[in-house]
């Protein structure tokens, strides 16, 4: 599906893919763009710096709440609390390592999708594409619940108003994506500003902390430490929900041919893992320091956590405003991205040619925003929320699922390929990260909610399977991913022949 030098080829309305897994495969891996202008290296260093702090917002802004979920499946034992962050950091590193492989033998954009398909055969891509499905409306959902956890945090007279504020900032943060990609550079501004103001809250905390000795309640026995450990630690992968972000968003780089973008994928996975890295280690330092443990109903460990640090203050305040224009920045962010792969799916001639979706979801305002289909996420969105009495702590049961079907997806597909150039090394590291990923899974489905994201991710990814049977298998969709910010019709290409 690409060009003899690399650059995507536009769909064949005539050609039906075949569901075999593309020989030519190997090829990705040299897949190189159109001639691209040179740019100059301050203007790619304030590219890539603009890239990498704009899609780390979701996976940042988890560490608002993944600390405090593991800290609650430890019944407050906040002596176990380090040890199970730092398991959840070492998969994490994994899964980037296999995905620092991924992003270079697909680097334009399309992902665990393309991935999968390759390897296994094309209906393979609907596991990932409905895995990703689902982590959208779960991180716009949980984002915004815990965004409105950190308002009532704050002002714990809201506390009765979270469902109400919960289903108000859906709409207004749906309402922006009007706009389209126009406020994407206030992630990255709102990104800095919490690293910011977590790392005063840190300083402060950890010099002279206006609390010396919060209140921890234990809420039952863990048993073995050990086999503690290993069994909350799957509730924290929230944290890795950012890894499968880089590997598509290099196909938005259209000013820089493949080389340059693997290199941003890349230099993304290191730079988000070090900032997530260092402030979930940070923060949990902290907590352990100065003895904060499962906080009351009307707040978060990590608010308990500033608050304990740097007092009701100015500093209280900042930390709670960066936290959550944060987490709304990151539900925003899914809210373009989204909607932009049930654009790219539909039948729409602005769509990636697939055709399998109604067209209307592909229908756009002047600033390329598919209202329809976030108009589609809002409503799905709104129903999780309620679901989960606007409750976070709810939602991270079973928010760590989807994602890492889609993982599982990638990394299986990576190993294969290892195998088959023969560099049993890269193999050995990519079955390592496909059984921590497998485990993962397994552990999160055995506590009985996370088998309702499952459930979803199966029913969305046969649903759309069968779309593309009924379509005669149209080709193109390995590659949906490279497509979701596709503003013009496929040259040549009519998705939807059929009268309207």
């Amino acid at each position: 599906m690409t060009e003899p030098d690399g650059s995507p080829r536009p769909p064949n309305p005539n050609r039906v893919a075949t569901d075999r897994p593309a020989a030519a495969a190997s090829k990705t891996v040299n897949a190189t763009s159109q001639p691209h202008l040179p740019l100059r290296s301050v203007t790619k260093a304030v590219l890539f710096l603009a890239f990498a702090f704009t899609i780390m917002a979701d996976p940042v802004s988890s560490v608002a709440y993944t600390i405090e979920a593991s800290l609650r499946a430890l019944h407050g034992h906040l002596g176990l609390l380090m040890a199970t962050q730092l398991i959840v950091l070492a998969i994490i590193l994994l899964v980037d390592v296999n995905y620092w492989q991924l992003v270079a033998r697909f680097p334009l954009g399309g992902g665990s999708a393309e991935a999968a398909a390759r390897a296994f055969g094309t209906g393979w891509v609907f596991v990932p594409i409905g895995a990703l499905i689902v982590d959208f409306i779960l991180t716009i959902t949980i984002s915004v619940a815990a965004a409105v956890s950190a308002l009532i945090s704050y002002v714990p007279s809201l506390a009765s108003l979270r469902i109400v504020l919960g289903l108000t900032l859906l709409v207004v943060v749906a309402g922006l994506t009007w706009f389209g990609h126009r406020g994407r550079v206030l992630f990255g501004v709102m990104t800095v500003l919490f690293i910011g103001s977590a790392t005063a809250v840190l300083v402060h905390g950890f010099s002279h902390s206006v609390i010396a000795h919060g209140h921890a309640p234990i809420t039952g026995s863990v048993g073995s430490p050990l086999v503690a450990v290993m069994l909350t630690f799957p509730v924290a992968m929230a944290l890795a929900t950012g890894t499968e972000a880089p590997a598509t968003a290099i196909a938005q780089l259209g000013q820089l041919g493949a080389d340059d973008r693997r290199r941003f994928a890349r230099g993304d996975l290191a730079l988000t893992f070090l900032i997530v890295a260092g402030l979930t280690i940070a923060l949990t330092g902290l907590a352990v320091h100065l003895h904060v443990g499962i906080p009351a109903a009307d707040s978060t460990q990590i608010a308990d956590v500033a608050r304990a640090a740097t007092g009701d203050g100015l500093s209280f305040g900042l930390f709670q405003a960066t936290s959550a224009l944060l987490l709304l920045a990151a539900a925003s962010s899914s809210f373009q991205a989204g909607p932009g792969l049930l654009k790219a799916l539909s039948r729409h001639p602005h769509s990636a040619g697939v055709g399998i979706l109604p067209r209307r979801l592909g229908e756009t305002n002047r600033h390329h925003t598919p209202y329809w289909s976030v108009v589609v996420y809002l409503a799905v969105s709104a129903v999780v929320l309620i679901a989960a009495s606007g409750q976070e702590q709810k939602l991270v049961l079973v928010y760590a699922v989807a994602v890492f079907v889609s993982f599982l997806a990638g990394l299986t597909a990576m190993a294969k390929f290892s195998l088959r150039d023969g560099r049993t090394g890269l193999a050995a590291v990519n079955v390592a990260g496909a059984l921590a990923v497998a485990f993962t899974l397994l552990v999160n489905l055995a506590r009985g909610y996370p088998l309702l994201s499952m459930a979803a991710t199966a029913a969305i990814a046969g649903s759309l399977y069968a779309l593309w049977i009924k379509a005669g298998r149209p080709a193109g969709v390995e590659e949906i991913e490279r497509h979701l910010d596709d503003d013009e019709p496929q040259s040549g290409h009519n998705p939807d022949p059929r009268p309207k």
